[in-house]
């Protein structure tokens, strides 16, 4: 099938070059003609300087040529097309890659809040661990703690069970209860049930949920 099309192209550019070198020679030839009248009628010599037998070489060095151009053009158009294929793969790639790093480092978040969750409030009512959820969050959105997950948790002096290995130990083994993991889910989602609190402890004053108490 290509071949026939290719075929049908070299032919209609062959008959478009034949007609425009014959319409253009018997143009010519006209022309020619009327002159050599003239000359004939004032008597001067007259010399014939047109020749049918170049029409079959101009027809065929018309039609290389515009096979030629034809030719060139094609193969610039698939380089051109082929060079904005390869940029958009690479895009579509590229952005393929971010999405996959920020759903992973969004899972690996998730998974570390629910970690801190199950060590520190694991006991308590469902309320009372996305509450604790809700304080970590605060304290991300907070200028006084830093800006993610993973440096508020880790943050030296701040959870015991960071400082003390349970929590990598429970994240290790995905050691969390699925209850843990909801109030996870809940507390990014932005359920909070205490407010701007930034700090709960097992005792002292303030909004209290289950044994923890929230200031």
């Amino acid at each position: 099938m290509k071949y026939n099309k290719n075929r049908r192209f070299i032919l209609t550019l062959y008959l478009a070059a034949a007609s425009t070198a014959l319409l253009t020679g018997f143009t010519s030839f006209a022309a020619e003609s009327d002159h050599i009248s003239l000359l004939m009628r004032k008597g001067e010599p007259v010399y014939a300087e047109w020749d049918f037998g170049e029409i079959p070489q101009e027809i065929h060095t018309e039609i290389l040529n515009r096979t030629e151009e034809a030719a060139e053009e094609a193969q610039d158009a698939y380089l051109k097309k082929q060079e904005e294929e390869r940029k958009a793969a690479e895009e579509a790639k590229r952005l393929a890659e971010e999405q996959a790093a920020r759903e992973a480092a969004a899972q690996a978040d998730k998974e570390l809040l629910a970690a801190l969750i199950f060590c520190e409030a694991g006991n308590q009512p469902y309320e009372g661990q996305v509450a604790v959820g809700a304080v970590v969050m605060n304290r991300v959105k907070s200028s006084s703690y830093p800006d993610t997950i993973t440096d508020v948790i880790y943050q030296s002096g701040q959870f015991t069970p960071a400082m003390t290995g349970w929590l990598d130990s429970v994240l290790a083994s995905g050691g969390y209860t699925d209850s843990a993991m909801q109030a996870a889910e809940d507390a990014l989602a932005g359920s909070n049930p205490v407010g701007d609190c930034l700090y709960f402890s097992a005792g002292g004053s303030g909004y209290q949920i289950g044994d923890h108490f929230f200031r």
